[in-house]
């Protein structure tokens, strides 16, 4: 075999390795998220009525104007239901923006009023968010969430 072959076989087969271990890793993200987990979604329900119900709203609806960005040039807290976009965002995604706030996920110039929530919320803490907020989704909002836990997100703000 020619070296150049050799080397284009072990190429392939680190980039279809990579590939399976993000697949892996983002599933393994997935699962603890499971809607179907009722424990979980209901200590979720708990965290989220504590935590997050005051600015996104115990409906999950948000700020009616969440798309319009006030004179501090912050926007308001978005849906966390189907019609915002979290569902768009992978769980690996929703975990840090927990944890550390989002201003520092944000790619455009871009401020938000929220922080993180990492000294005050555990990952099993947070994990349980997730899993009530998706749980709230109608099933084709989940399951279009679900290819972004493979993809890294569908969409970037």
């Amino acid at each position: 075999m020619s070296r150049t072959f050799v080397l284009l076989i072990i190429g392939y087969l680190a980039l279809a390795g990579g590939a399976v271990g993000i697949m892996f890793i983002n599933g393994m993200f997935a699962a603890k998220s499971n809607v179907d987990n009722a424990e979980r979604v209901a200590h979720g329900l708990a965290i989220y009525s504590e935590h997050c119900a005051a600015c996104h709203g115990a409906d999950l609806k948000g700020d009616p104007d969440w798309e319009t960005q006030r004179a501090d040039r912050t926007y308001p807290p978005p849906p966390q239901d189907h019609t915002g976009h979290t569902w768009q965002h992978s769980d690996a995604e929703l975990f840090d923006y927990i944890r550390d706030g989002g201003e520092r996920f944000e790619r455009r110039a871009f401020k938000t009023a929220m922080g993180g929530y990492g000294d005050v919320l555990n990952s099993a803490d947070i994990w349980a968010v997730i899993a009530y907020v998706k749980s709230r989704w109608p099933k084709e909002f989940v399951a279009k969430q679900a290819r972004a836990n493979f993809l890294g997100g569908l969409h970037n703000h």
